[in-house]
């Protein structure tokens, strides 16, 4: 809390921003790109955007708690909470820093200083039995717990719902953080859900290991959060997604604890308990303990990256193979960008570029990484070396600041995603980006928006594609509004293409609308029969999926 923005994405000291020379610097000494001036970032952000570094929006100062309305307390539940000696608190700015995640409209109202309703008290356990004692008290008084993990939720998952009546408790398992063994011989660990994506990696690479489940949000996002939302990570191509990794689950519900009697890769018990567990939000109960799979670290990492003479090309070349390939605009190119554009002939406006990691022993990597230049060649593909490669595989970790510097200036803008089959990913990446355009023309947007889009994963079956969008809001007299509208349509248009409600982001709030006619409505119906039995006083209240 001490060293990440309340209202903004990351840490307090790293952040793109405008020096007096008009020249984007990135600050803070904690990324590769911290220091660098980005002398080009200034005349992309203006031609594009139609913005102007004189029409400044600055965010409001943290409120102070007269701004906060004040806690609405079980008095009963406080007094018996203390007999536990858990930590407690009901400060203002505690409570504010837990109400939410990191939709656009949240972060828009917290930078304008408007607070709506927020938890009334946030508690602190440190291990399974502090969470088992408060799911009992919560049950015995009423009271309505939101689990708390790393707070990067884009789906209004965190956002207390204003019409909830009863006292609001997040629940914060920060405190769990700890790896409670580490099995060499089954190459498993047992793991606290508290703990953060960048301190599970640390603690395991001291022992010699690793997960390899690398989220976008993983310095900041939770092993409970992965679990709670089925989280994706970058390397999913060589370690799998969060449901390939894990092997046991222990999660408290107001009905008691829900886990396996063993450790077993694999059972044929009826439906996976686990496939209830992961993907519910916060709406069932509090995932406390995790097993995962481990693995010894790579002996060799190597980067590279791969342009391409369109963005068609590219995605053709990535149906042929099967590791991690994020695809980037041109912009970080610019060491081979003279050569590719006159020389090679690639219309600088249409290419766009895979970045590439390969991890394994050496030879094995080696011998991969010649396999996937030669199959990029045949679809035109030409190695754009190391360096971009890893710029670009960076550019994943900060690129989330790139949206508290566009809302300094008028502009707002966010990232949404979905799965859909090869045989739609053009199409859908067409007739989205399409859609969001004649959204915003619609509604009143002056200037043309970005409206952009990325393959991120990639399966036998499919992709995931990420869709990004901002505009210059400038006139536009409610632009949260125009956003969420025009969002709306875009994912209206994905549905309508074949594409999945989310690929990792899961549903929360902001997409629930949307749950019937993507799981069916006797599916719905077995989800709110698993929410109706595991927690039938609604304990676990945050509104989520249903």
């Amino acid at each position: 809390q001490e060293i990440m923005k309340w209202n903004g994405w990351g840490y307090v000291d790293s952040k793109f921003q405008f020096n007096k020379k008009g020249q984007a610097e990135f600050t803070g000494k904690r990324y590769r790109l911290s220091g660098m001036v980005m002398p080009a970032l200034k005349e992309w952000f203006e031609s594009t955007f139609g913005a102007s570094l004189q029409h400044k929006t600055p965010a409001s100062a943290i409120p102070n708690s007269s701004a906060v309305q004040p806690p609405i307390l079980n008095e009963a539940f406080v007094e018996d909470l203390k007999s536990t000696g858990i930590p407690f608190s009901q400060d203002a700015e505690d409570r504010v820093f837990r109400a939410h995640g990191h939709c656009l409209h949240e972060i828009f109202a917290l930078r304008e200083g408007k607070v709506g309703r927020v938890p009334d008290m946030v508690v602190w356990p440190s291990n399974h039995n502090d969470v088992v004692k408060i799911v009992e008290l919560a049950c015995k008084h009423n009271v309505c717990l939101i689990p708390y993990g790393g707070g990067t939720s884009v789906s209004s998952a965190l956002e207390c719902p204003p019409e909830e009546t009863r006292t609001i408790v997040s629940v914060d398992t920060s405190q769990m953080n700890r790896i409670l063994w580490i099995d060499e011989k089954n190459l498993t660990a047992h793991v606290e859900a508290g703990i953060v994506g960048q301190e599970l990696e640390r603690l395991l690479n001291e022992s010699g290991y690793c997960t390899g489940h690398e989220p976008d949000s993983m310095e900041f996002s939770s092993l409970g959060g992965w679990v709670a939302t089925r989280a994706s990570g970058m390397k999913k191509n060589i370690y799998g997604n969060i449901e390939d990794l894990v092997v046991h689950i222990r999660m408290v519900t107001p009905q008691g604890v829900i886990e396996k009697s063993c450790q077993g890769p694999r059972m044929s018990t009826g439906p996976d308990i686990h496939h209830f567990i992961l993907g519910s939000e916060g709406t069932l109960g509090v995932v406390t303990e995790v097993t995962m799979k481990i693995r010894p670290m790579p002996e060799y990492q190597k980067y590279g990256s791969v342009v391409f003479p369109n963005f068609e090309q590219g995605v053709a070349c990535l149906r042929e193979l099967t590791l991690i390939t994020n695809v980037f605009a041109g912009h970080a190119l610019k060491p081979q960008k003279f050569y590719i554009t006159k020389f090679k002939g690639f219309d600088p406006n249409r290419l766009c570029v895979a970045t590439l990691l390969f991890e394994g022993d050496r030879e094995r990597v080696l011998q991969h990484e010649k396999q996937v230049y030669d199959i990029a060649a045949k679809f035109g593909g030409l190695a754009a070396g190391e360096d971009n490669g890893q710029r670009g595989y960076m550019l994943t970790f900060v690129i989330a600041y790139l949206r508290d510097l566009g809302m300094d200036y008028y502009v707002i803008g966010e990232s949404f995603e979905t799965s859909v089959p090869w045989d739609r990913v053009l199409d859908i990446c067409r007739n989205v980006k399409e859609r969001i355009i004649r959204e915003c023309k619609e509604r009143g947007v002056q200037f043309p928006p970005l409206s952009t889009c990325r393959v991120t994963q990639t399966y036998d079956a499919g992709a995931c594609v990420y869709f990004y969008f901002a505009f210059n809001y400038r006139g536009l007299s409610d632009p949260v509004h125009v956003y969420e509208q025009v969002e709306h349509a875009a994912r209206d248009e994905i549905l309508a293409n074949g594409g999945s409600l989310s690929h990792h982001h899961g549903v929360g709030k902001l997409r629930k609308e949307w749950m019937r006619e993507t799981v069916s409505r006797v599916g719905m119906g077995m989800l709110k029969s698993v929410k109706d039995y595991v927690d039938p006083g609604n304990i676990f209240g945050n509104r989520n999926l249903l």
